[in-house]
């Protein structure tokens, strides 16, 4: 099945993309539904279709346990599309425990690359699937919040859902 839809979340609207094989992305919140799923029908690619009310309410109710940390996956086969290198970065950030935050040169040590911060970051940045490869839970080495694509508003308020202060 492919297939987009948003759902709802405390945070905002979360575009959602599937492919025939999983979960190919998820949009950062936004405050506006159309653009959560302009985004998600974008992502899903040509021939999609919006899921149905049932779809939508499963897709809800696992990203949602997620976001409470009731869960630790979705429990849906995740499939991002990424280079090898982009790849084995968001699998070492899905290894980040909730409540922890890692930095983006543990990370570059994590996958054979000591050094490759940067590029970390980079890998980091274009990450398909945040919230459930949770990319808000890396800092800086100076302990700051580094980057995020929503803001730093959001990944604070993220980590601060986890526990975390930054």
């Amino acid at each position: 099945m492919t297939g987009y839809t948003a759902i709802s979340s405390e945070f905002g609207w979360i575009g959602v993309a599937l492919s025939a094989r999983g979960v190919r992305a998820l949009t950062l919140p936004s405050a506006d539904r159309a653009i959560a799923i302009e985004r998600a029908c974008a992502s899903a690619g040509a021939g999609a279709t919006v899921l149905n009310a049932e779809e939508t309410a499963a897709l809800e109710a696992r990203i949602g346990a997620l976001l409470a940390g009731e869960s630790h996956d979705l429990g849906i086969e995740l499939d991002p599309l990424g280079t090898p290198f982009q790849r084995a970065v968001w699998d070492a950030l899905v290894r980040i425990p909730r409540g922890e935050t890692l930095t983006y040169g543990t990370i570059a040590e994590m996958v054979g690359r000591p050094g490759a911060a940067r590029a970390v970051g980079q890998a980091v940045g274009a990450n398909p699937l945040p919230l459930v490869i949770p990319c808000h839970r890396v800092i800086g080495a100076n302990g700051g919040a580094g980057g995020f694509a929503g803001g730093i508003p959001l990944k604070r308020a993220l980590l601060a859902a986890e526990g975390v202060a930054i």
